[in-house]
């Protein structure tokens, strides 16, 4: 009897530890797309000061290709705007316990190849001294991960690895 008492205490320690871990997982994800965000929006500010100071110049071509430039700049901004936002909406759908047995959006897959956390793609993590990789389900190794379960066998890049454990 002690012995399963020993066991369930590990195992309640393991829970809270990964628990924490997808938490601070989270919260990098969260601060990259607020950081994304801010540059973006400092681009487009900046961006918009810039058409409304330029003024007209006596040759009429210059003129023109700077405002097409800034213009240009200003599509590209509002894309990676649009890109960004698309991030805030899929962490915001992320639930805040995710029990399954099977990979979904959450999760924090721990493999024999590498540990990844399902959520969006923004790559290397490192917590506690661990690397960890946040990508997204629509993501390659994201769409090989999804729906799979402890102990399955999986082969991505020539690679094949299996899954060791899902929080």
């Amino acid at each position: 009897m002690e012995k399963y008492k020993i066991i369930c205490t590990i195992f309640d320690q393991l829970k809270r530890l990964m628990k924490n871990i997808k938490e601070e997982l989270y919260q990098n994800c969260k601060r990259f797309v607020e950081e994304k965000q801010k540059t973006v929006n400092q681009i487009i500010s900046s961006n918009q000061n810039a058409l409304q100071s330029e003024t007209k110049s006596s040759v009429g071509d210059k003129h023109e290709t700077g405002r097409a430039m800034l213009q240009l700049e200003m599509e590209k901004a509002s894309q990676q705007f649009v890109s960004i936002n698309e991030m805030q909406i899929t962490l915001n759908r992320i639930p805040a316990s995710n029990n399954s047995k099977n990979v979904g959006s959450g999760n924090l897959v721990l493999t024999t190849l590498f540990n990844y956390y399902i959520s969006i793609s923004i790559g290397e993590i490192v917590v506690e001294g661990k690397k960890y990789y946040a990508v997204s389900p629509s993501s390659p190794i994201g769409k090989i991960l999804l729906g799979k379960q402890k102990g399955d066998k999986l082969i991505f890049n020539g690679k094949e690895f299996m899954i060791k454990d899902i929080y």
